[in-house]
């Protein structure tokens, strides 16, 4: 199964970074949080990637064109650096399709501007490039074929706190406070497994999740997979820091592999 990353947004909400480079492209440790969400995926078999680009492209073509794999795998040096030997590789087995899908397209867009290189795949895994997670893919997968699913995605427990409030419509008197991490809501984390059928849901100008899985709950052919495991966005430099200090501490729940 391929992996369409959703890489061509701005990041407006992390400007400290993205002014300078794409979303994706801000750093976790050594390696940007693109390659994060690309390891995840790897480490459950899925290496076969299209990456749709827009805004600052350029930045993760060269990126990519210009790979160090030392940087983050063990070698062995010899004759003053002339010869590198590595004793893992990151990248290796890797296949990557970069696609410049428009800087100011939305996600369903995007998604249709790669359908030709999808040709062939029955279904195919989908991500924001920007959600990190410890759930097992092969299970939001498992799901999706037991349902015979045009869509499937995944769904979290909000990790920030907030306040839902319920109030009366006449004179405004609030009837209840309650904190999101103890009521039954659940978000959409931002990992998807789709079928080929999804292009048929899909109008000119709408997004994916709004009307196009609206017209799927209609048909009840819309699947959701709720995990209660470890989920981290890159929405804002707060929450850079946090995955940031995970990583750090060596407690980062994504890494699946010891050799990082």
């Amino acid at each position: 199964m391929k992996v369409v990353l959703f890489c061509g947004g701005e990041g407006t909400r992390i400007r400290d970074y993205s002014d300078k480079i794409p979303k994706p492209m801000v750093p976790i440790g050594y390696r940007p949080v693109l390659w994060h969400i690309m390891k995840i995926y790897s480490h459950f078999g899925f290496k076969d990637f299209i990456l749709c680009l827009g805004y600052q492209a350029n930045v993760i073509k060269k990126y990519f064109l210009e790979y160090d794999e030392s940087i983050s795998n063990n070698f062995v040096m010899e004759n003053g650096g002339k010869d590198i030997t590595l004793l893992h590789s990151d990248i290796g087995d890797w296949r990557i399709t970069f696609v410049d899908t428009g800087i100011t397209s939305n996600i369903a867009q995007r998604l249709v501007a790669v359908r030709p290189y999808l040709d062939g795949e029955r279904d195919f895994l989908a991500n924001y490039s920007d959600d990190l997670t410890d759930c097992p893919i092969s299970d939001l997968v498992d799901l999706h074929h037991k349902n015979s699913a045009i869509a499937t995605f995944l769904l979290i427990k909000p990790f920030q706190s907030f306040h839902i409030v319920d109030s009366e419509s006449g004179n405004g008197r609030v009837t209840r406070i309650q904190d999101t991490r103890n009521a039954d809501i659940w978000i959409n984390g931002g990992y998807f497994v789709l079928n080929q059928k999804i292009f048929d849901y899909i109008e000119e100008g709408e997004d994916l999740v709004l009307e196009p899985f609206q017209r799927l709950i209609d048909e009840r052919k819309l699947f959701a997979l709720k995990y209660n495991g470890f989920w981290g966005s890159m929405d804002t430099f707060k929450e850079k820091q946090l995955l940031e200090d995970l990583f750090r501490k060596g407690q980062a729940p994504w890494i699946h592999e010891k050799q990082w």
